[in-house]
């Protein structure tokens, strides 16, 4: 007999297909902004300038500052940036930190979004904002934070390189892995799941071979789409503790942090969410943890936290602090079992 679940649907309109970025001043139209204000990384200012150019008179101007993990102070400045502007709205371009910015934005002022990955983080949709302050990562959950639309345009992925590609398919595949033994899951975000965990381990392969695979970015950004509403669906666990303890207090890599400790924290949790985990067993040779690692190997994805500069005394520190208010997790979140995840994180070493 099904289990009683409860399923709250995210309300957002996805418009997805090669060259779907021509429906940009459309699909602000619909929405009834008049000028939005374009967001993105320096590193994208380019690509946010021609769209900016694109919009003609629906643009408001480009802010090209958005910053991993949401500095607080950075959105302090954009929200200048939106008054001085005279915008309605927001357009957002890019990966993590520009959407990120958005949803601050749109948390402090309810401003309509319009969304436009170029990475497959998956955060797009949903109703959740991790910032920054003081060097503390903290998230919040708000109706306001969820963007109105979402253009995926596989055409806008062929330039992400590899390397970023692989690691932020394995950050969205994160999200479905913890969804699956999500306290509050249901049967439609584990089909969701396991179908986005699917979809990024047939597409990632094939981007790793040929970058330029039109068909291979579209699946990624297939699944993408899927393990990020599934995180914006239920709740997250030690996974997601974990990497906004590395992030907010070592500042360590979005991404990348999330690559590195996947197959850390779901073999963690593989003999307490045997079932619930399954899936990710057959989708990965018959082993949760050791195949997760495996698949990120194959990739040339990243494997250990010592990779990204932090270093081995910090783990003391980073245990310490994930253990307090700790997120619900199906296996007990001990310090000294937490401490031993750290210890093979940093190191490296395949999870047993």
């Amino acid at each position: 007999m099904t289990k009683p679940f409860t399923y709250n649907i995210n309300p957002a309109r996805i418009v997805f297909g090669p060259g779907c970025l021509s429906q940009v001043a459309e699909e602000l139209e619909q929405l009834g902004v008049r000028k939005a204000l374009v967001l993105a990384t320096p590193f994208q200012r380019e690509d946010a300038e021609r769209l900016s150019e694109q919009l003609g008179k629906l643009s408001a101007g480009v802010y090209a500052n958005a910053t991993m993990h949401t500095p607080v102070a950075v959105t302090d400045d954009a929200m200048q940036a939106y008054a001085h502007s005279g915008a309605d709205g927001v357009v957002a371009l890019g990966g993590g930190s520009t959407i990120g910015l958005g949803k601050a934005i749109a948390y402090r002022n309810n401003a309509p979004q319009l969304v436009i990955p170029t990475t497959y983080a998956g955060s797009e949709v949903t109703p959740v904002l991790g910032q920054t302050e003081d060097g503390v990562k903290t998230t919040v959950s708000h109706a306001s934070i969820l963007p109105e639309v979402v253009l995926y345009d596989p055409e806008l992925t062929l330039s992400l390189p590899v390397n970023m590609s692989m690691t932020s398919g394995l950050n969205a595949m994160a999200h479905a892995v913890e969804g699956l033994y999500a306290k509050n899951r249901n049967p439609i975000t584990s089909l969701m799941a396991v179908e986005g965990i699917r979809a990024l381990r047939d597409a990632l392969p094939g981007i790793a071979a040929n970058p330029a695979d039109l068909e291979a970015r579209s699946g990624a950004q297939y699944g993408a789409w899927l393990c990020g509403t599934v995180l914006g669906t239920v709740g997250m666990a030690l996974h997601h503790k974990l990497c906004h303890t590395l992030g907010g207090s070592f500042n360590l890599p979005h991404a990348e942090t999330h690559a590195i400790l996947l197959p850390h924290t779901a073999g963690y949790n593989a003999e307490a969410a045997a079932e619930a985990l399954s899936p990710v067993a057959g989708l990965f040779g018959g082993s949760v943890g050791g195949g997760l690692y495996d698949f990120a190997a194959a990739l040339g994805a990243p494997l250990a936290l010592k990779e990204l500069g932090l270093v081995e005394p910090d783990l003391d520190r980073a245990a310490d602090i994930a253990v307090q208010t700790p997120y619900w997790n199906p296996r007990p979140v001990e310090r000294d079992g937490l401490r031993a995840l750290l210890q093979r994180a940093w190191e490296g070493a395949r999870p047993a």
